[in-house]
């Protein structure tokens, strides 16, 4: 990855994220004021990609790293997910598309609409990136929709037993979309980034351009 490529993902990733600032801080109003850094991030690494795509160039990351910063974002989702601002309704709903279909409706603030529909599938991609990544793991049609269906059920189901957030089964279904729509992204995931092996690999560059 060039230094030019580096700089110029860097000012325009912030110039986006600077144009939209005024709306995103309308989020914390709804969630935890981590959701800020996390847009933030999501924005840095899709411009990023975009930018090395373009240009032909491939991002080379050890394994621990690329391990240690899907945890953290992982984390951060979790946060996101179980710690709400004050005051908000605890809320559950069994109906498949009845949530969705309100949100689509503008039934809601149209900033909340638009963050629930886009977040819920845009946030879970990395997860179905990640999944795909992992060395040596060989998944089928069914491990790749257990894998993330088992996960994201016990995220919900312990929303509704410790009363965070709330549970939704059109969040298991757009979370679903999202995992599904990392899958169909990892052949071009694939071409920018290389995962290297973490241990005994010689070398300690993280980045290659290439021509």
């Amino acid at each position: 990855m060039s230094l030019k490529s580096v700089l110029f993902s860097f000012f325009l990733s912030q110039a986006l994220f600077l144009c939209g600032l005024p709306l995103f801080l309308k989020l914390s109003l709804y969630l935890h004021p981590l959701a800020i850094v996390v847009v933030w991030f999501c924005i840095l690494m899709a411009v990023s990609f975009a930018i090395l795509y373009f240009r032909g160039e491939v991002l080379q990351v050890r394994r621990f790293l690329w391990q240690a910063i899907f945890a953290g974002y992982s984390f951060s989702l979790l946060v996101l997910l179980f710690f709400r601002p004050n005051g908000q309704v605890y809320s559950y709903n069994p109906i498949p598309f009845s949530t969705i279909l309100a949100y689509a409706s503008n039934e809601s603030a149209g900033l909340v609409s638009f963050y629930n529909l886009t977040a819920n599938v845009g946030l879970f991609i990395p997860f179905g990136l990640y999944l795909l990544s992992r060395k040596g793991k060989q998944m089928t049609v069914l491990t790749r929709f257990l894998y993330p269906f088992i996960l994201i059920s016990i995220i919900e189901i312990s929303q509704l037993v410790l009363r965070r957030g709330s549970l939704d089964v059109d969040d298991l279904i757009l979370n679903m979309l999202g995992v599904y729509l990392g899958y169909r992204l990892y052949p071009f995931f694939s071409t920018v980034v290389t995962i290297l092996p973490g241990k005994g690999s010689k070398g300690h560059k993280l980045y290659k351009s290439v021509k």
